[in-house]
């Protein structure tokens, strides 16, 4: 094995090439490809051997003898024949890969339940290396920065003085807040900041799902504005006849923007594979090792892998084989594993355009439709009628349960036919306490998910400094 493969050659072999190498010496050929390399190695005691010089060929021995000098050293001409590293080399490629394993671990525990102070002290660091990073940048592009400041400025007077514009200023800004404020939640909901707020579980899906139960007492979906969206009064006129398409055109261009928000939001992932494969780096190469493995994994041992891992491969080859329409098939479901199909559409190079424009018409139309149509078929008025009748019939607690609910219900109709301009009664209930308090929890959990990411973005940040300079040190 010395005698063919050099550990640099070692790293070239796949992971099937060196369980039949292990195969041959009757070793075990479980674990992954470091644990086997290291094996392959401790078993050839390459290192005793070269220091121990005991299999050496005759004609190593005589330049041995020939190129000793007074103090014992072995001259650089034996050292090129038995490859010895050079005293400048300071890790070997196994030392390396192991390295960036402890790493690796020591960055998934950067978690403030585990290690409060350390994580948030990495978190200040790295939010006060963005601003400095976010200043340089602004300074390499003084002019651009300036101009656009100006053009703000100037917005803002136009914005602040009186004349026949504000009529239209008002209806823009009421359509730029209200499409921003769901692309925001879609921003969110996807951007990798953190875990991801479902945004879709606290806001759009009780938007759609109010709207649903509205349209079906209120016989329309011609709710005044306002005081629309923020509250829903019945109109005076009714509609003869409420169906699932009409509540869909209701509630399409919110929904839209929000799909539209967690297409964005998958562009972080796409860009940075993609900046890491064209400058060299091999940081945000963790996943890409994972999956190969896994693919060699799916060779050998097929039965042995778990459904995560099936999902994981199932993703990278629909995207890498399919292109387009894989992406377009990954972003039109509901798929938590589709930041892997950003970093393989960047590490792929994958042109930008043929990535967002079939994650934008996967997620803001084809996807959002599917879940509109679940949305407003569970919540229209029979299904939610069904649903609290046979809510009674949970042991034990159906009969207090479905109280509850029912007043919950008829509270929520009332609330549709009250006139503007008279006091309405504000009714405690324990339902609408509990989903407050959920809401509270998961974005303060969405929260601590970014000081987390942040800190561990930081680490890495220091890791790529670090093996920046060891490739510098090797290069002397």
């Amino acid at each position: 094995m010395t005698a063919r493969f050099s550990e640099g050659e070692l790293w070239r072999l796949t992971v099937a090439k060196l369980r039949g190498e292990l195969k041959k010496k009757g070793l075990g050929t479980n674990g992954r490809k470091q644990q086997l390399i290291a094996r392959l190695l401790n078993s050839n005691h390459i290192m005793s051997k070269v220091n121990e010089n005991t299999e050496t060929s005759p004609v190593v021995r005589q330049r041995m003898s020939n190129n000793k000098t007074s103090n014992g050293q072995i001259s650089q001409g034996l050292n090129k024949v038995l490859k010895v590293p050079k005293r400048k080399r300071t890790i070997s490629e196994m030392e390396y890969h192991q390295m960036r394993s402890g790493e690796k671990k020591e960055r998934d525990s950067l978690v403030l339940w585990w290690r409060p102070f350390i994580t948030f002290q990495y978190f200040c660091l790295e939010l006060a290396a963005l601003f400095y990073l976010g200043f340089l940048r602004l300074w390499r592009q003084k002019k651009t920065a300036a101009v656009s400041f100006l053009a703000f400025l100037l917005l803002i007077y136009i914005y602040q003085i009186q004349g026949p514009h504000q009529a239209f200023i008002g209806v823009l800004r009421k359509n730029f807040l209200w499409w921003g404020y769901w692309v925001g939640l879609g921003v969110l909901s996807s951007v990798g900041l953190g875990t991801g707020l479902h945004t879709f579980l606290l806001y759009l899906g009780p938007h759609i799902a109010t709207v649903t139960l509205a349209a079906y007492e209120c016989m329309s979906v011609d709710f005044p504005e306002p005081p629309y969206p923020n509250e829903i009064i019945c109109p005076d006129t009714k509609m003869a006849n409420i169906s699932i398409w009409t509540i869909i055109s209701k509630v399409r261009l919110e929904a839209i923007m929000w799909g539209a928000g967690t297409a964005i939001g998958e562009l972080p992932p796409y860009f940075m594979a993609r900046a890491a494969r064209m400058s060299g780096s091999d940081l945000e190469e963790d996943e890409f090792e994972e999956i190969e493995e896994l693919i060699l994994e799916k060779n050998k041992h097929p039965d042995d892998l778990r459904f995560l891992e099936r999902a994981k491969l199932g993703v990278h080859s629909l995207v890498h084989r399919v292109g387009f329409f894989g992406i377009l098939a990954c972003a039109s479901i509901p798929n938590p594993l589709f930041d892997l199909a950003g970093i393989t559409c960047g590490h792929f190079l994958i042109p930008f355009w043929t990535f967002f424009g079939a994650t934008l018409i996967g997620k803001a139309i084809i996807k959002m439709h599917i879940q509109k149509l679940f949305v407003i078929f569970m919540f229209s008025e029979h299904h939610v009628e069904q649903v609290v009748h046979f809510i009674k019939y949970i042991p034990k607690f159906g009969p207090s349960l479905q109280a509850p609910f029912k007043e919950w219900l008829h509270h929520q109709k009332a609330k549709l036919h009250h006139k503007p301009g008279t006091i309405e009664t504000q009714d405690a209930s324990w339902l609408a306490w509990v989903f407050e308090k959920v809401v509270m929890l998961m974005i303060a959990y969405f929260v601590l998910s970014i000081i987390n990411s942040m800190a561990q973005s930081y680490h890495k940040r220091c890791c790529k400094e670090k093996h920046s300079h060891l490739q510098k040190v090797a290069k002397e």
